[in-house]
């Protein structure tokens, strides 16, 4: 555990860190020093995988030092980092709330880490007691749901756009130079490309607006053909 062990200026530290949070803040001297006490300070170094996607990891940890990666895994080997958290910032595993939930994604240490752990049933007790406390959690729940609904608007939008890239590149290479005629409607092209007709007019002009393409009600041309292609290669299938 935290306090054993530790030095007069390492427990003070650890508790200067968890005032300084939302969630802990309100907390008094006495309460912060019953759950430092019943946290364990972990260290992984650089690249070290915390935990892995699909793993049943019931923690709530606080940053000390360090950075945390957020990593989504596909069937097919490749990954993406979503986002990354740094000192000071609060995460968990989803099984601290959902007995038995797997890990949606994976978390990797950039950087050497340093962080606070608490297990579920350690700490579980202070946050059906303290109202407060389990407030200002919820909040954070909810500012990470609006964070992890950023991502994926961001991710979807950058597939739709590489797919209606590509379209517009074939319709372009069957076309001799110059306007090419809008031959598709806005739902037509949604349908080839799995997108909405209302999305799809979000990327027109998007691209538009980036100088890819010059668009009328009735024609296109493409203006930025190695733009267009470098957008069409961040997707695949």
């Amino acid at each position: 555990m935290v306090m054993a062990g530790h030095g007069k200026q390492a427990v003070a530290g650890v508790l200067a860190l968890l005032a300084e949070t939302s969630i802990f803040g309100s907390l008094d001297r006495n309460s912060l020093e019953a759950l430092a006490a019943r946290g364990e300070m972990r260290r992984f170094p650089s690249g070290d995988w915390i935990v892995h996607h699909g793993d049943i990891w019931p923690y709530l940890f606080l940053i000390a030092a360090g950075e945390v990666s957020v990593i989504k895994e596909s069937s097919a080997g490749r990954s993406l980092s979503l986002t990354s958290f740094g000192r000071g910032d609060i995460f968990w595993g989803l099984a601290f709330f959902i007995e038995k939930a797997p890990m949606p994604a994976a978390l990797v240490a950039s950087g050497d880490c340093e962080l606070l752990l608490w297990h579920r049933p350690d700490v579980l007790p202070m946050f059906l007691k303290n109202g407060l406390l389990s407030w200002e959690l919820s909040c954070l729940m909810i500012e990470r749901v609006q964070l992890a609904s950023v991502i994926v608007d961001k991710l979807a939008f950058q597939a739709g756009a590489g797919r209606l890239a590509r379209l517009l590149l074939e319709f372009s290479s069957q076309e001799s130079q110059g306007p090419i005629a809008r031959s598709l409607t806005l739902d037509e092209m949604a349908a080839r490309i799995g997108s909405t007709r209302e999305m799809v007019s979000r990327f027109l002009h998007r691209f538009s607006d980036q100088g890819l393409i010059e668009i009328t009600r009735t024609e296109f041309s493409v203006t930025d053909r190695k733009g267009l292609e470098d957008l069409a290669q961040q997707v695949k299938g």
